[in-house]
């Protein structure tokens, strides 16, 4: 389904035909993150858990003049103080070639029409400390930057030693 089309940019949401593509961003993404090495996932898992009987995720695809561009992952969150639900955007990439042409932040307005469509009363991220053109980005957009927070992070590998 389209989102939003604008000069040589289309988006859309993601079809399972895309994993394979979702994948290469993603394995990209890490590489720019210098995070490959944690990478685990594999297209089977990313089949099941995008498009199988549960999707845990969804996907927006960013096209540009026809060809691959960039995506945005999300899922649903809930704000106990707002009492809505929220988007958590996990993912935002662009392919580096591609980058100042917009579509970021088109992906980025995509996210945000559908948080509208579903009255979600919020959209949030994380953005790696060192990452400055990511920050300045999201500073251009009026995102707050919400210090006072730290992420904690518990993985599967610790869930059988918890009492």
């Amino acid at each position: 389904m389209m989102i939003l089309e604008k000069d040589k940019t289309i988006i859309r949401t993601a079809e399972e035909r895309d994993v394979k593509q979702i994948l290469d961003f993603i394995i990209e993404l890490a590489e720019y993150e210098k995070l490959l090495h944690e990478v685990k996932v594999n297209e089977e898992s990313l089949k099941k858990n995008l498009f199988g009987s549960r999707p845990y995720a969804e996907v927006l695809i960013a096209e540009y003049d026809g060809q691959p561009a960039g995506h945005a992952i999300f899922f649903h969150n809930f704000s106990t103080f707002v009492g809505k639900p929220g988007v958590y955007l996990e993912d935002l990439y662009v392919r580096p070639q591609l980058r100042g042409k917009g579509i970021g932040k088109l992906l980025l307005l995509s996210l945000v029409k559908l948080a509208k469509q579903r009255d979600c009363g919020r959209v949030e991220w994380s953005v790696l400390n060192w990452n400055t053109p990511s920050i300045e980005f999201y500073k251009n957009l009026e995102a707050s930057l919400l210090e006072e927070w730290q992420i904690f992070r518990l993985t599967a590998d610790k869930f059988d030693g918890l009492n």
